[in-house]
């Protein structure tokens, strides 16, 4: 046993104790009604409204929190196939589905040190648990479309589970669904869909899931290691006739998975064992726990579940489990297409007993606080010692000179010169430039923001010299946000000279060069979010780029009505000076929701289309512009607005857009004749 699982490096002495779990009903009365905490920890310019979250789109009243949980760390889950069975008796698919809604939204405040020693504590702190098999299995295949099609190919011949070791490792013949996000025309698909099923509701709740289903599941790349898996979860069960011998198993098959050649192997290990408080004796539970923390370290867990079948509502100590939020958008098609009773009340709820739901909770904070946190700022710390700290100094930056100035005299000197493989697009793990990409993006989760941003603007240089545009592109696009994130000041100096130039060539990199649509996008509307909630002269750029947004759908729809609209919504928070409101920018709001209006109705999208004209149509009301007066006059017709109610389904398609020509050229000449302040 000692000489299959080495000994792993234990907690630091200085990491401060895990603080007492709250009662079971606390953390379930806050996850079965999907609220989200506040973010008063975080810079008080980005303080959050106490807004309910509605489980199914959630209306986030600061976009900055929504973004924030969307980069968390990634959890791999290996486990064998009695924990699997134990977990779809309880109504799961499997364990990693377990876990998953409790991860999400650990309870209770996390503390993070960051590079200066300074601790700092948050009450939204989360992680994403996926499957070890399904890291394998995702790649780049969003770019292409390949995911969708793998996922409708595999639907009808899922397996149940894998042999010998890892049921959610899966053996080699074993057929997968594998859910990647990042299809921009899946998460319009979607919201359409949410529209369609919706009895009300506004362009502003629609744009957050938009922008929250861009943000789930983000794939697996070469040039960024957010999805990559920081630990990897291995779990058996009591139930294990040989606990020993599947353990060892599941450690050499978890490490012979045939991940992509540009993700790092070496993360930590956390050994959980699911005891049957039921069926098993605790005491060689315990026994059994007593051997693998000796052989494992603190990067243990005993997991007290009880059996007896699935818990249903009615059941005195049952709770009702929380629904992932941070789900891709072909699994949420899915599961609406497989049942129509997810919009209905009559749907059974996933139920499970207290005690277990509250152990569940207990050990995901226990394993985010003791083992998961102090793994990743150990890498932060060491990698920030021992590879960027050489790379700040004159030796590195003589090294960047001369691959500069030399590397790129002939292809064979730029091939030896560089670390990066053009023919596999990425660099090897134990390179310094990809562990320095990883040490940032692991400040980023950990939200050391200043430390991230140094070692991504560090980092764009040597992609740019050894023409990596992915990697450059995605150090252009970090350096940017982390900057926002500081909270330094936004003067017009510091985005005409910092922020402009990063995003432009960050979209152009990504467009022209990689023809990466989804990280282009994904680049642009978090900045623009985060810009946004800065105000002043950073919402008038926040607009500008929410506009170069709107330009990157080819075809009008729902992605193209939706960025519309929050161009509006950019210049909205434009306050204004003096009793005037000076420098407001509410003429040009006004004429972005009316032409989202137009768009929306275009679309078939009435009951859009008359929020959009409730909080515009007041100011062109009586306008001299014959061109203006006859579109919004149109639109106001064929919305219904002003009581005049038609179906939203009868007016748009064809239709829609003639009228949209006829009254406005094209949509071209109404926007021209708009007066803007």
């Amino acid at each position: 046993m000692t000489s299959a699982f080495p000994t792993l490096p234990t907690r630091r002495p200085t990491l401060p104790t895990t603080t007492a779990p709250k009662p079971p009903s606390i953390y379930l009365r806050t996850s079965t009604s999907a609220a989200h905490s506040s973010v008063s920890s975080l810079n008080s310019l980005f303080n959050p409204s106490s807004a309910t979250i509605a489980a199914r789109a959630p209306a986030d009243a600061d976009a900055k929190s929504l973004i924030l949980r969307a980069f968390v760390p990634h959890v791999a889950v290996h486990v064998s196939d009695d924990t699997n069975a134990l977990a779809r008796e309880k109504g799961f698919a499997d364990f990693k589905d377990m876990l998953r809604p409790y991860g999400e939204e650990i309870s209770g405040r996390v503390t993070v040190r960051d590079s200066q020693g300074i601790s700092s504590s948050y009450d939204d702190f989360g992680m994403r648990f996926v499957a070890l098999a399904d890291v394998a299995a995702g790649g780049e295949k969003w770019e292409t479309g390949l995911a969708r099609a793998a996922a409708a190919a595999m639907a009808a011949g899922a397996g149940e589970g894998g042999g010998g070791g890892g049921g959610a490792g899966g053996g080699e013949g074993e057929k997968r669904k594998v859910w990647v996000g990042g299809s921009i025309e899946e998460v319009e698909e979607l919201v359409g869909l949410h529209m369609d099923r919706e009895l009300a509701g506004t362009g502003r709740e629609f744009y957050m899931l938009y922008l929250r289903r861009l943000l789930s599941a983000l794939p697996v790349a070469p040039h960024e290691t957010f999805s990559h898996p920081v630990a990897c979860v291995i779990a058996i069960s009591s139930r294990n006739t040989t606990p020993i011998e599947t353990l060892r198993n599941l450690y050499t098959s978890g490490s012979r998975v045939q991940l992509p050649a540009y993700v790092n192997t070496d993360y930590l290990r956390y050994y959980v064992l699911v005891h049957d408080e039921d069926r098993d004796d605790i005491k060689k539970s315990n026994s059994l726990f007593d051997q693998m923390k000796k052989h494992f370290g603190l990067h243990c867990h005993l997991l007290r579940l009880r059996s007896g079948g699935r818990a249903v509502i009615s059941d005195d100590d049952a709770v009702i489990v929380p629904k992932p939020n941070w789900i891709s958008a072909a699994e949420e098609l899915a599961s609406i297409t497989s049942t129509d009773a997810d919009y209905s009340d009559d749907q059974p709820a996933l139920c499970l007993p207290d005690s277990d739901a509250a152990a569940l909770t207990t050990m995901i904070r226990e394993m985010a606080q003791v083992s998961i946190i102090p793994f990743m700022e150990r890498c932060v710390a060491t990698w920030n010692d021992q590879v960027a700290s050489r790379r700040r100094g004159l030796s590195g930056r003589f090294l960047s000179m001369s691959k500069r100035y030399f590397g790129s005299s002939g292809s064979r000197t730029s091939t030896s010169a560089s670390n990066y493989d053009p023919l596999s697009a990425s660099y090897h793990p134990s390179t310094p430039e990809a562990q320095m990409r990883k040490l940032a993006d692991y400040a980023f989760l950990l939200r050391d923001w200043r430390l991230a941003n140094g070692v991504y603007d560090l980092l764009r240089t040597d992609f740019g010299n050894d023409k990596a545009w992915k990697y450059h592109a995605g150090a252009q696009e970090m350096t940017a946000i982390s900057l926002i994130l500081t909270g330094t000041g936004l003067t017009t100096k510091v985005r005409a000279d910092q922020i402009y130039p990063l995003l432009d060539l960050a979209v152009y990199s990504y467009r022209s060069r990689c023809s990466s649509t989804y990280c282009a996008l994904r680049a642009l509307l978090v900045s623009v979010e985060l810009l946004r909630l800065r105000g002043g002269g950073a919402a008038d750029e926040a607009a500008t780029w929410a506009i170069h947004a709107r330009d990157m759908h080819a075809n009008p729809g729902i992605g193209h009505a939706l960025v519309t609209e929050r161009v509006g919504a950019c210049y909205s928070v434009r306050e204004g000076v003096g009793t005037g409101a000076w420098g407001a920018r509410r003429r040009k709001a006004a004429m972005w929701r009316m032409l989202a209006a137009g768009e929306w109705l275009a679309a078939g999208r009435g009951a859009v289309s008359r929020a959009c004209l409730e909080g515009a149509v007041g100011v062109y009301e009586g306008t001299g512009f014959g061109g203006v007066r006859a579109f919004v006059e149109g639109v106001k017709r064929g919305s219904g607005f002003g009581g005049v109610l038609v179906d939203r389904r009868s007016v748009g398609g064809k239709a829609g857009r003639e009228l949209l020509l006829e009254l406005g050229e094209g949509g071209a000449r109404v926007e021209d004749d708009f007066v803007e302040n």
